[in-house]
């Protein structure tokens, strides 16, 4: 081999085609096809498999800012999809470095392999901080991610194609990720080298139904742990059949998706829990469409926020927390009614972050304090929605 062979740079086996028409090229790994998707970027350094199963990223890319990602392998115990057989709905990740063998003690899988089992389709070498710049600067893209090893593409019709694909604005796609039936939880939060605990309904204080709009498993782990004896629900129930099942509490899950396509079969459940006097709990997805429930507006982000390290101000107790955000629409503040208040604010961009109803046991943050990945700084808020159902429960 030649020194020229050596600094030969391979032939592209994957493309990121930007509905702009712009052609960026890389190496493949994965699942091999096509996909089209909304393109963001996330800047978490750790927490890579529970950010590809997080059911929030459903027709998105995920363009990873942290340069090596596959390198401590994968595991059984990480992933956050509801159905651990099937991929979450992520349709590809952009990576910087080629991904190397594993090494990690917990890694039971190279990453490689992993992608290729769930059908995420994946492309390394790419100029990440680049594709990062143009997002910020011009907003989220959508693109189409190829991957076919002989490097052989029709790149006319994938850029038709994306620029073809309507975008996220519209889309329900929590029918996508829901759970297909009720089903109880009782899996607890993970104990370093002891793994996860169980906790039986009869142990449980508190009877809370979740609605399952793409909810990651920690979240579920969560409300185990703070005593809650949990029966998740699809998308669709209806309020009444909520009802019927006699919780003390309702809580609103994460999920992907335009909130105010969701909404339209979800928002009019959510104001009957709430004139219920139940105390609701929502996150991200099931903040937004409970402010839509409540009177309130939802817009679109020009980049979103996705990554682990997002300070937020809690007005309620003038504490700043930093947190995990995955989201691309945001409530529009200046639509919440009176009778709303605004209790957390994004100290990035000042977006809203949490709000709660000013007379009733309601509240809601845009962010996931349940973590995995990312720092833990707002469980507490876990424990503020088992106060105000034990609060309930001592009123009647």
């Amino acid at each position: 081999m030649t020194t020229a062979d050596a600094w030969a740079i391979p032939p592209a086996t994957a493309l990121l085609v930007l509905a702009d028409g712009t052609v960026i090229e890389g190496q493949g790994l994965g699942a091999t096809g096509e996909a089209v998707a909304e393109v963001c970027f996330n800047t978490a350094i750790t927490g890579y498999q529970e950010i590809l199963t997080d059911p929030s990223y459903a027709g998105q890319i995920v363009t990873f800012t942290f340069p090596h990602v596959g390198n401590v392998g994968v595991n059984e115990e990480d992933i956050e999809t509801i159905n651990m057989a099937s991929a979450s709905g992520v349709r590809g990740a952009v990576l910087k470095a080629d991904v190397t063998n594993p090494s990690n003690y917990r890694s039971a899988r190279r990453f490689d392999d992993w992608l290729k089992a769930r059908g995420i389709i994946g492309i390394s070498g790419i100029d990440t901080r680049a594709l990062t710049a143009r997002i910020r600067d011009l907003g989220v893209p959508n693109a189409v991610i190829a991957h076919h090893p002989e490097g052989k593409f029709d790149v006319d019709a994938l850029k038709a194609q994306a620029a073809a694909w309507p975008g996220l604005e519209g889309m329900d796609l929590a029918k996508d990720v829901t759970s297909g039936q009720s089903q109880s939880w009782t899996q607890t939060a993970w104990v370093w080298n002891e793994g996860y605990g169980e906790r039986g309904s009869t142990e449980a204080e508190f009877k809370v139904v979740a609605i399952d709009y793409g909810v990651k498993r920690n979240i579920l782990r969560l409300l185990a742990e703070a005593g809650c004896a949990v029966t998740l629900v699809p998308a669709s129930t209806s309020a009444d059949d909520i009802l019927a099942l006699k919780p003390d509490g309702v809580f609103l899950s994460n999920g992907p998706g335009d909130p105010a396509a969701t909404g339209d079969y979800a928002v009019p459940a959510i104001r009957k829990l709430v004139d219920s006097g139940l105390p609701v709990f929502g996150i991200c997805l099931g903040h937004q469409m409970l402010a839509l429930a409540l009177g309130g507006k939802t817009v679109k982000m020009h980049q979103g926020h996705h990554g682990a390290n997002h300070p937020v101000h809690d007005h309620t107790t003038g504490k700043v927390e930093i947190t995990s955000m995955n989201h691309g629409f945001a409530v529009d503040r200046d639509s919440l009614p009176a009778d709303v208040e605004e209790t957390h604010v994004s100290l990035f961009d000042g977006s809203n972050c949490g709000i709660r109803l000013k007379d009733k046991p309601v509240f809601s943050v845009q962010y996931h304090p349940e973590a995995s990945p990312g720092p833990r700084d707002s469980h507490y808020l876990f424990q503020r929605f088992t106060d105000l159902m034990r609060a309930r429960k001592a009123a009647h």
